[in-house]
């Protein structure tokens, strides 16, 4: 649970004036995220050369046109803003590992919590320093987009970000409460990652998985990451199958949060206190 409402909100303030030291940081960031996106743009643009010539026509791959396929990248982009939660998982290890995890044992705060309005005050000044290097890219780019999708689909494209952030975060949590049974996680966490950018659909849309590799990849937590919310927004997921895709993305926010909880609950009770 997060802290009462008083405390939460001086814990947001102070995260926000931290946040904002670093805001040109976050500006380089964000151009930096965007580099690849031009690999990739002369990359499916050779790819569907190829395919074309050999056709000889106008060719899809896996229903994507090329058109479709760099705005998916686009897209992807904004998700992996949201849903990545770089150094979570390893600080929480860490402060299991240097002691420093104490203060949430004898003081009323609830890492858990503290945590979350941490990572929310992250996301808000990140996303405004951020808006003018994503509108410019968005911009340059806009001839990839058909145009803006429906409201109602504008609305689910919002709320799988939203649950793309609070998953991602209770998924590097949850990986960062394993540092209470092993002394290191770094390369559980270089797994998590390293599947993460394969299966996520960052790296590459899972539609392009053959047979039942793609139905495997769609049972598991890691599509809603990036790949879901960039699929609303193309119009690849709807009607039904869009309401399923929101619940069970949100069934699988409610089970971490509980899986979480459960490993905070009994790890603290094998911890020791070491560390200054």
């Amino acid at each position: 649970m997060l802290p009462r409402a008083a405390t939460s909100w001086t814990i947001f303030k102070i995260s926000v004036e931290e946040r904002l030291v670093y805001r040109g940081d976050f500006a380089l960031g964000t151009l930096m995220r965007f580099l690849p996106v031009v690999t990739q743009i002369f990359l499916w643009g050779a790819v569907f050369s190829a395919v074309n010539v050999a056709s000889g026509g106008d060719k899809q791959i896996a229903g994507y046109t090329y058109h479709n396929m760099i705005a998916y990248y686009l897209l992807t982009s904004i998700s992996r803003a949201f849903s990545s939660m770089p150094g979570l998982a390893s600080g929480i290890a860490r402060d299991i590992r240097d002691g420093t995890v104490k203060k949430f044992l004898i003081q009323p705060i609830d890492m858990i919590g503290f945590l979350l309005l941490n990572r929310i005050a992250h996301k808000l000044v990140y996303f405004s320093v951020a808006i003018g290097p994503f509108a410019l890219v968005f911009y340059l780019c806009r001839g990839f987009f058909s145009g803006w999708p429906a409201p109602q689909i504008m609305t689910a494209y919002v709320a799988s970000l939203v649950m793309a952030f609070l998953l991602g975060y209770l998924l590097e949590v949850t990986i960062g409460m394993i540092g209470f049974w092993f002394l290191e996680v770094n390369s559980l966490l270089f797994v998590y990652m390293l599947f993460s950018f394969f299966f996520s659909g960052h790296m590459f849309p899972i539609d392009l998985l053959p047979g039942v590799w793609g139905e495997i990849v769609k049972l598991i937590p890691l599509q809603y990451l990036a790949y879901f919310p960039a699929a609303v927004f193309l119009g690849k997921v709807s009607g039904p199958e869009l309401v399923h895709g929101l619940w069970i993305q949100l069934a699988w926010i409610v089970f971490f949060l509980a899986t979480a909880r459960a490993a905070w609950r009994f790890g603290v009770r094998r911890y020791s206190g070491f560390g200054g």
